[in-house]
């Protein structure tokens, strides 16, 4: 059984990272998809456009925002098939969310990271 994990998509793939996804709706800016070496780019998981401008990353706004992330995961059609793909992913190894945020504790993956590790 692999570890589920996350990343900043701007650090060097690494062989621990396992299985790769990136889960932000918009594609990182400055780096080309062959130095992200994605498995998966699972942006229909990720926050509304709305929610993602509403938030802005401004940290007093994370609690809020990790709320309504989760509100949009439980009504999200695709969420069910995402959360197979990476418990099966996971019996073959790790899996590593991928985000482009500066801050990773404050970020839709850390929010998706504990929702797949309840």
């Amino acid at each position: 059984m692999g570890m589920l994990q996350m990343k900043r998509v701007y650090e060097a793939p690494e062989e621990q990272d396992g299985y790769r996804i990136l889960v932000d709706r918009l594609w990182p800016r400055g780096i080309s998809r062959e130095k992200a070496k994605l498995d998966l780019w699972a942006k229909s998981i990720a926050p509304t456009n709305e929610l993602r401008a509403w938030y802005g990353h401004v940290p007093e706004r994370f609690g809020e925002f990790a709320r309504r992330y989760r509100e949009e995961l439980k009504g999200n059609p695709d969420m069910e098939s995402f959360r197979r793909l990476a418990a099966r992913k996971l019996q073959d190894g790790n899996v590593t969310l991928l985000y482009a945020a500066k801050e990773g504790a404050l970020s839709n993956a850390a929010v998706l990271l504990e929702d797949l590790k309840a």
